[in-house]
């Protein structure tokens, strides 16, 4: 563990999780992500572009045609925007030579679910619609987002409709909430305090079912599916929400790669520029992301 990472986990321990705890309000939750933004670093030449139908393209230097990573930021559904995630995503678009298309999907204070995957699946639409072979996407998404990403999997390995792979950080994989890392690693997370996950996953469920498979990836199935990497900390209280989805999908036959850190906290990606483990990990997913559209279009 690099002395940035150790210094960010005791920020993160101090301040950021107290900080979390105390949020009163869904609204508040996203005013404070969006402040937190500003110190986020930028990658050089960051191109960010919002189209209609909420479709956000993020760019980094030369992008291969007709390649795309269609990604769901994270934010636990109450906050976070691809304007929050874009100096991960121009670092991740950088990396992997791709454009990033981010889709703008409804906060839970705006809608509950199932609006947010409904969003998901109408991104997906709108880039066939544009041209966009499923063999020329990559799917991608963090935290709540990487769960959402992994839905919208499923739905389309059920449909035969499966992209050329996925990449996912820290993904929430399971609103029932069975994962025993909710409780052993309580403390041991820098950044998350577990009373509040509860909160969350009641909020959006808004009375559904805890383990349909558009808000929980972890029940969903997934034939045909293509090559997926997944990242976690074995710190995290989303730790088993991780593994135990890697291991899922395995299960459909299909190929996992994993980056599980011992120490980094939920999301550490997003600290690229501050800490040397977050820019490592987006070369390492920019690269699965680079040969997955490389292989299954040669």
């Amino acid at each position: 563990m690099t002395w940035q990472l150790r210094l960010l986990n005791a920020q993160l321990r101090l301040i950021a999780k107290p900080r979390i705890h105390r949020t009163a309000t869904p609204q508040d939750a996203a005013k404070a992500v969006e402040r937190a933004c500003l110190l986020a670093a930028q990658p050089p030449f960051l191109r960010f572009i919002e189209r209609p139908g909420g479709l956000c393209w993020i760019s980094c230097g030369p992008c291969a045609p007709r390649r795309v990573l269609l990604y769901f930021h994270g934010g636990g559904f109450v906050s976070g925007s691809p304007w929050t995630h874009r100096g991960m995503l121009g670092r991740l678009s950088l990396e992997a030579d791709i454009e990033v298309c981010a889709a703008r999907y409804p906060l839970l204070q705006d809608a509950p679910f199932p609006a947010q995957f409904d969003t998901a699946e109408a991104a997906w639409v709108r880039l066939r619609a544009l041209g966009y072979e499923p063999e020329h996407v990559v799917l991608g998404g963090d935290s709540a987002g990487g769960g959402l990403a992994l839905a919208l999997l499923s739905a389309l390995c059920l449909r035969g409709e499966a992209p050329a792979g996925a990449v996912v950080f820290s993904p929430w994989t399971d609103l029932a909430l069975t994962g025993e890392s909710l409780r052993v690693n309580a403390h041991s997370d820098p950044l998350l305090p577990p009373g509040r996950i509860g909160e969350l996953a009641e909020m959006f469920l808004a009375d559904a079912d805890p383990r349909n498979p558009r808000a929980s990836a972890l029940y969903g199935e997934y034939p045909g599916c293509p090559p997926v990497w997944v990242s976690w900390g074995e710190t995290e209280i989303l730790r088993d929400d991780c593994s135990r989805m890697a291991d899922r999908l395995r299960a459909f036959g299909a190929r996992v790669e994993t980056e599980v850190h011992p120490t980094a906290p939920h999301v550490w990606p997003l600290f690229h520029g501050w800490v040397p483990e977050g820019d490592a990990t987006l070369r390492r997913a920019g690269r699965f992301v680079h040969e997955s559209l490389a292989a299954i279009n040669r």
